[in-house]
């Protein structure tokens, strides 16, 4: 209720004129809030920026199904993982003041390109600002940025670039939270701070999007410590899809965007949402020199093959030293993973959604009625499916073509007469051609199969 409405009681003349005013300010007060209701309602129910040309837009990246994730920035330097400014609370000068030795070389924005087009991979993300704050760009805004700090040229430029050259559609990420500027947390309870950091955060993306070109991704992170309100997402987005009208954008504004991002794990949407899990190497997003607990090329394509099985992408992530080498173990581990897609890719590129999935010892995809089982431990001699429901027609070995004999009743199918030695590494791939889509029902043969007299 509007308080001056009771102040203005005094000058009112007699006690009728001050009920019929409090009435009026009260009926005022309930059309406004009516009015507000209204068009809170229409926002909250309009479409998003970009929600009608969605489907298109999207086309290209649901094809692509595995990209490269790239975290490089002054935490490299450190050493000692992306999250080390917070999670030892280190002040702010003296986590910048690595910025000066911050000198990755010329050139390595190549050697990450090249590496995912080796690997199999269709798109690059790169970090242009982490929550350090650091823009890996160069910027009117800031002048804690890669060309005027100690990298003295504009990472985000040559990474561009080196993408483009190797054929492969260019993502940036952008981290909305951040520690280094002095309105990143403030804008949580002083308005004039948020107004000042909704700016500067809108103004940054703006400069990316208008100053390299078409970009295929933009990938926000951490909306702390503001909502889409605060954020200003609606206002945001509408800018985004103006300057880059065909390029996809993730959920972690706080708005539904166009595909989400399960980290760390995968978690499959449903409905026909387009989701992406994003995972490290290690156990670290950025360069942390103690983390060895590396990922081998059978895990990454076993997570590859989850993810398209069910309809969706992986975007692995590689976290390059201070110079932009990347480490050696993500180097062997992409590029043995590449050399198996390099002839299997056909059953990983164009699937379909595939619903077998029940084995211990294997994984599968789907494209038609084609059945493929990636066995990633090879028992030797014969595999089975249980529960297959559809007929098998024929089957072969994917790397050599040779035939595959079986035998199929109505609770499995024995794929026999095969090398005891795998003839595929780290996986070996069976394509199973059916009569018609190949299902799976484990639960049929748990209650039909015959058991034994007791």
């Amino acid at each position: 209720m509007n308080q001056d409405s009771f102040t203005r009681r005094k000058v009112l003349k007699g006690t009728g004129a001050a009920m019929l005013a409090i009435a009026a300010s009260n009926a005022a007060g309930i059309a406004a809030a009516a009015q507000n209701a209204k068009e809170n309602t229409t926002a909250k129910d309009a479409p998003e920026p970009g929600e009608e040309t969605r489907a298109q837009r999207l086309a290209w990246w649901q094809a692509a199904r595995f990209g490269m994730f790239i975290h490089f920035g002054v935490y490299a330097t450190i050493g000692r993982h992306e999250w080390e400014m917070e999670d030892e609370a280190v002040p702010v000068a003296e986590y910048a003041s690595h910025a000066a030795n911050f000198h990755p070389r010329v050139g390595a924005a190549r050697a990450w390109a090249r590496l995912a087009r080796q690997a199999g991979m269709r798109y690059m993300v790169l970090t242009t600002k982490h929550h350090e704050g650091f823009c890996n760009f160069d910027t009117k805004l800031t002048d804690y940025n890669a060309v005027k700090q100690g990298p003295g040229h504009d990472i985000v430029r040559e990474y561009v670039e080196a993408a483009r050259a190797e054929g492969l559609r260019v993502g940036f990420y952008y981290s909305l939270m951040d520690w280094h500027h002095p309105d990143g947390a403030k804008c949580a309870t002083d308005e004039e701070a948020r107004k000042r950091f909704v700016a500067y955060t809108h103004g940054l993306i703006r400069e990316l999007l208008t100053n390299y070109g078409k970009i295929d991704v933009l990938w926000y992170d951490v909306s702390w410590p503001l909502d889409a309100e605060g954020w200003e997402s609606v206002r945001m987005n509408k800018m985004i899809f103006e300057l880059q009208p065909e390029i996809v954008v993730n959920n972690r504004n706080k708005l539904k965007g166009d595909f989400s991002t399960p980290e760390q794990k995968i978690v499959a949407e449903t409905g026909g949402r387009a989701w992406e899990s994003c995972m490290t190497m290690n156990d670290s997003w950025g360069y942390q020199a103690a983390d060895d607990n590396w990922k081998n090329s059978r895990t990454i394509l076993r997570n590859l093959i989850t993810c398209v099985r069910d309809g969706g992408n992986y975007l692995l992530n590689i976290g390059p030293k201070p110079d932009g080498s990347i480490p050696e173990p993500s180097v062997h581990a992409l590029r043995e993973t590449g050399e198996w897609l390099a002839s299997n890719g056909h059953t990983i590129f164009g699937t379909d959604l595939c619903q077998p999935r029940r084995s211990n010892y294997a994984s599968y995809t789907r494209k038609g009625n084609t059945l493929y089982m990636h066995v990633h431990f090879w028992p030797g001699d014969y595999v089975a499916i249980s529960g297959l429901m559809a007929k098998v027609k024929s089957a072969k070995l994917v790397k050599t073509g040779e035939t595959v004999a079986f035998t199929q009743d109505e609770f499995r199918v024995r794929f026999t007469g095969l090398p005891i030695e795998a003839p595929d590494t780290p996986l070996t791939t069976i394509a199973i051609e059916c009569d018609s889509e190949p299902h799976q029902d484990t639960d049929f043969v748990r209650k039909n199969k015959p058991r034994m007299d007791v």
